[in-house]
Formats: structure tokens, sequence, C-alpha cells
């Protein structure tokens, strides 16, 4: 009893010592994670700022769409309509008239007014539309957001320069281009009078932000952590989930907050939409604002529900490898199904040879290196989305179940190894 009695005090005097230690591992775990989630959204939209505006090719990638998008063409055959009608006189429409029917048309002329002004509008308009929707307006979008690019980067770090114009708060394109079509056209249908228009320059804004000078500090400073952000935030949420007590559990707490956090980026960009959208000027087209504003914003999207289907994932897989009765439920069926198919197997006289023995023997390693070709599978592909991440957990999960099958380890097919839903 006395012996009973020492070695019960000498435990409670060092689970004592242990739970202030305890209680700062825990602090430290929970600091580390909720930082790491609230560096997650700033993280994602860092790298979306380096791709965009760090790669002409993803960007143009991005905006060549928006060439046959019918908001932004009817936005641009109105202004290059409103272009082409600032220099067109309509007495001057008479010129092609014989001298003695002047006089006629001109009385009529006055008389017809707006109509006839109207009637000259729908036919540039039409002849405009005709050159937007064509294969060469495409050519020349291209081309000019190639050059925009430069223009971007000018607004939003300082360098570049191009022929692309940032007036006013704004990005804009120079449809100086697609007017001369629509002038062309316009002589080729036999109005003679469009070659008498002089070079038009119109502009057609692209990107329009309020005080330029503080969001160009705000994307320099994304663009240099367009790396680092991400790697950081990932980095913290690892640290604060190894050095606490409950890794299993507090990677589940952790996955599940960093989802929820980059979908709060998301609800973001939702409710920033509305807000930009607004803030336009009623000479904008709001149509062809939003169609811009979501192409720019796509491949963002993209990365919030790849991310959230990441964190989601890990979860499930952390949660599914635990000591939970549901868990065990899953991973007993798990090993139950494979257990049945490998028995009906062996009965048709399938033999695993030495493959059986190896794999069992190395069954822990073999999940790790599984997990890891898993994880550099995602990291080297080149732009995941969250069809990528479920097909990647799913092609992971069809090879543990063949490892299973040819381990061939019928006494554990009942009771699920802690190693192995460890690597889950």
């Amino acid at each position: 009893m006395e012996r009973l009695q020492t070695r019960v005090a000498a435990l409670e005097a060092g689970s004592a010592a242990r739970a202030p230690h305890h209680r700062w591992r825990s602090f430290f775990s929970a600091l580390l994670i909720v930082i790491g989630c609230l560096l997650a959204p700033p993280a994602a939209v860092a790298a979306w700022t380096a791709d965009e505006v760090g790669d002409t090719d993803r960007y143009v990638d991005t905006v060549t769409p928006l060439a046959s998008d019918p908001d932004i063409q009817n936005a641009a055959a109105n202004r290059v309509t409103n272009a082409v009608m600032e220099h067109i006189d309509l007495p001057t429409l008479l010129e092609g008239v014989v001298p003695a029917d002047r006089p006629l048309a001109q009385k009529a002329l006055g008389k017809l007014g707006d109509a006839l002004e109207n009637a000259v509008r729908s036919f540039v308009h039409d002849k405009s539309k005709e050159v937007i929707a064509s294969e060469t307006f495409e050519n020349i979008w291209i081309q000019a957001n190639r050059r925009i690019h430069a223009a971007v980067d000018k607004a939003l770090t300082g360098s570049g320069g191009g022929a692309v114009k940032i007036n006013d708060n704004s990005v804009s394109v120079d449809l100086g281009p697609v007017v001369e079509r629509v002038k062309q056209r316009l002589v080729d249908e036999g109005m003679t009078v469009a070659s008498k228009i002089p070079e038009v320059h119109t502009d057609f804004t692209v990107l329009r932000a309020d005080n330029i000078g503080k969001v160009k500090t705000y994307f320099r400073i994304l663009q240099i952590a367009g790396f680092w952000l991400p790697v950081l935030s990932v980095v913290l949420i690892a640290a604060g989930v190894l050095i606490s007590r409950h890794r299993r559990r507090v990677l589940v707490v952790a996955a599940l907050a960093f989802t929820f956090a980059v979908l709060m980026l998301g609800l973001g960009l939702t409710v920033f939409r509305v807000v930009y959208l607004n803030a336009l000027p009623d000479s904008v087209s709001q149509a062809a604002a939003e169609s811009v504003y979501d192409a720019l914003t796509r491949y963002l999207r993209t990365m919030v529900r790849t991310a959230a289907t990441l964190g989601l994932v890990i979860a499930l897989a952390a949660w599914l490898s635990g000591p939970g009765r549901p868990a065990n439920f899953v991973r007993q069926s798990w090993h139950s199904g494979i257990g049945a198919v490998r028995s009906t197997a062996d009965r048709m006289g399938m033999r695993t040879g030495p493959v059986g023995p190896f794999l069992r023997r190395h069954r822990t390693w073999i999940t790790w290196v599984l997990v890891g070709l898993a994880v550099l599978t995602f990291i080297l592909w080149s732009y995941p989305t969250a069809l990528v991440v479920l097909t990647i957990a799913l092609v992971w999960l069809l090879v543990m179940a063949l490892v299973e099958f040819l381990a061939g380890d019928r006494e554990d097919t009942s009771a699920p190894t802690a190693d192995t839903g460890s690597g889950a």
C-alpha cells in the first residue's frame, strides 16, 4: 500500500507539473492555426495576383472569351457607333445627290430630322456589330489585351507601359482599329461620306478602381507575397497541428477552419462584385462590367473552390482515421468488403506469391509513400481544381484498396490498423 501510495503521489505530481506545459502547447497550437487560417484568404488573393499580373499568357487566356461575350460586343458596338456618329454630319449625306435634286432632298431632310438621324445611327450600329461579331474583332481584342497587360502591370505595380490608356482611375482599350474597320464597311455599303471621318480614338473601359494609388500599393504587396504567403499559411497550420496534444482531432478542426476561411473569401468576392458594379458611372455598361469582373475573378473563384474541397477532404480523412464509433464502422466495412473480395479470389485460385508478405511488412511505409505522392501530385499540378482534388483522393483510395487486397492479411481484416488510419 505504501508503495502504491508513493507511486500515485508521484504520478499526480508529474501530472500537475505537466498541466501548465500542456496548456501552453494548446495555446500556441490554437494561435498558430488561427493565424494560418486568417492568412488563407489573402494568400489566395496573393497567388491569384501573381498569376494574373505576372503572367501575360494567363491574363490573355482569362479575357479572350470576353471577345465573344454578347454584353461586351453590344457595349463595344455602342461605343463605336457613338464615335462614328459624332463625325457624321447629316447634310453632308446630300453630297452624293444629283445637284438638281438637292433642294428637294434638303427639304425632306428638314422634315425628317431625328428620324433620319436614328435611321443612320441604326445603320452604323448594325455595321459595327457585324465587325465586332467577326473574327477581326477577336484578333484586335487579343492583341489589345496583350498590350493591356503592360498597362495593368503599370497601374498595379508602377512598372510597364504601352498603348493602352490609364485615365481617371481606369484601364481602357482603344477601339480605334475597330472604328477604322467600321468606316471601311460603311464606305463599301455606299455611305461614302464615312471616308471623310478622321482618325478616331475611343476608349472601352476594362478595369476601373478609385484611388488607384492605394490599390497599386496593395497589389504590389500581394504580388511580392504571391508565393510566400500561401506557404506561410500552410506552414503555420501544420505547425499548430504538430505541437498539439491531440493531433488528429486538432487536424479536423484546423481543416474545417481553413475551409471556412476560404469560403468567406468567396462570399467576399460576391459582396465586392455588387459594391464594385454599383460604384461604376452611368456611362459604363453594367452588363459588360459584370462580364469583365466575372472573367477576371474566375481563376480566383476556382482557387477558392479548390482550397475548400482540399480542406474538407483532409478533415474527412483525419476524422475517418480516428477512434470514433462511426469512423470504426466505416473502416471495418472497408476491410470487410476487401476481405470478402480477396476470399473470393483465393477460392478461385489467385495467389500473390511474395508480394503479399512484402506489402504486409511494409504497409505503413507504403501508406505514407502514397500519401506523399498524392500531396506531390497536387503541388505539381499547374492549376488544380476541386475536381482534381477529388480525383487524387479517389485514386489514392483505389490504390490503397489494391494494396489491402494484395496484402492478404486475413487475420486483420476485422480490426482496422491504427497506422493505416493515421495515413488516411
